[in-house]
């Protein structure tokens, strides 16, 4: 039995170096879609995982903040006012403000996310909150996060040595009792946990009792939804009221829609699909006019124009199964180098690869439908 080969895969690797060309020149396509993709994902993974940390059912914030970099407080009053609602088992306070840290050795400042809690609640589900809490239990103490930028000088590594850490934040200094890991975003470059107590003595100018960020807790027993539009009908008045998923959903939406960032990576995204489509129209429209005449011929002892629009249909299916491999194998590499560069959690993940193959895979039959036009030239009287 003789193997018959395809004639749309012989058409397109006559020209080998035409080809291989058109791969690459797909695959980058690919990679661009994949690296702004996977960059604004990262941007959103990134400002929420203190959200998604939260050990709450419902958050309060001020109608006044708009997002965790830009926070105003609210009256812990309101706070305290959901603990008469049936469900509600127990209410806490989160303090968050930016602050100028100075690493005493190296001279060096910069800006620092700091956060306040009252260790004596369960707040903060990240490592190494929980192992460390006694320690900012006393004054002047603080919690560093050791997947801050390294601009901050190695504090986790000499905090590891055994060495003694002090800096300096906002004119105050501090000790690091110990290390936890959160993260940097597109917002913060680092951050610090220390006690609502340390918090309010950093920043002898805030008030105690006016909070950014109520957390409620509820009953296990209770039901969510319920407690939840309670507190949004008799709360609305001073605060804004989120189920967990609501808060995290909040975030994203200022990332999104309020800053260019989000844009700009949708916009990259959308070059990258322009990008493709047009290399493969190129290579398609060279394609079918370099066989011309043979077209024109088949035409002649009896194949169908259908036909010849499936041999075109089915190059462009060949050219975006062949073209994403290297572009996914470059992402990857791409995506290791700017996790190392800068911190932040990209990476690659199923439905990001599925929905770019599907962008692949249509770029390329959009630019075979518009290649298709071609084929009406292939007439056997013009051609013979």
């Amino acid at each position: 039995m003789i193997l018959k080969i395809p004639l749309p895969w012989l058409q397109l690797t006559y020209k080998k170096m035409r080809f291989f060309v058109a791969l690459m020149g797909i695959g980058f396509a690919v990679m661009l879609m994949f690296l702004q993709l996977g960059l604004r994902d990262a941007l959103f993974d990134s400002a929420v995982r203190l959200h998604r940390s939260l050990e709450a059912d419902i958050i309060l914030l001020s109608p006044l903040s708009t997002a965790s970099i830009a926070m105003e407080s609210f009256s812990q009053r309101h706070l305290y006012k959901a603990l008469g609602y049936a469900g509600v088992e127990s209410v806490s306070s989160v303090y968050v403000d930016f602050a100028v840290w100075k690493n005493l050795k190296a001279r060096r400042a910069r800006l620092i996310f700091v956060i306040g809690i009252n260790p004596t609640d369960q707040v903060l589900n990240l490592p190494g909150v929980q192992q460390n809490i006694n320690q900012i239990k006393r004054e002047d103490v603080a919690l560093f996060d050791q997947a801050s930028r390294p601009e901050f000088g190695p504090i986790a590594q000499e905090f590891n040595q055994g060495e003694t850490v002090i800096a300096e934040v906002r004119g105050h200094r501090l000790k690091i009792g110990g290390l936890f890991q959160l993260g940097t975003s597109f917002g913060t470059d680092g951050n610090l946990i220390m006690s609502d107590y340390t918090f309010l003595r950093v920043f002898n100018n805030r008030v105690d009792g006016l909070i950014d960020i109520g957390l409620i807790k509820l009953n296990p027993k209770a039901n969510p939804n319920r407690v939840l539009n309670q507190l949004k009908r008799s709360l609305s008045d001073g605060v804004k009221v989120f189920s967990k998923q609501e808060y995290i959903e909040f975030e994203k939406n200022y990332w999104n829609t309020s800053t260019a960032i989000g844009f700009i990576f949708d916009l990259g995204a959308v070059v990258g699909f322009t990008v493709g489509t047009v290399i493969v129209y190129q290579i398609l429209y060279a394609d079918v006019s370099d066989h011309l005449s043979e077209y024109a011929t088949l035409k002649a002892i009896g194949y169908t124009h259908n036909y010849l629009l499936k041999v075109v249909f089915q190059e462009a299916l060949i050219l975006a199964s062949f073209g994403y491999i290297p572009g996914l194998a470059i992402s990857l590499g791409l995506y290791s180098l700017v996790k190392s560069a800068t911190l932040l959690p990209i990476a690659m993940n199923l439905s990001r690869a599925a929905f770019v193959l599907g962008l692949t895979t249509l770029m390329c039959v959009i630019s075979g439908a518009i290649a298709m036009q071609k084929l009406r030239d292939a007439d056997p009287v013009n051609s013979f």
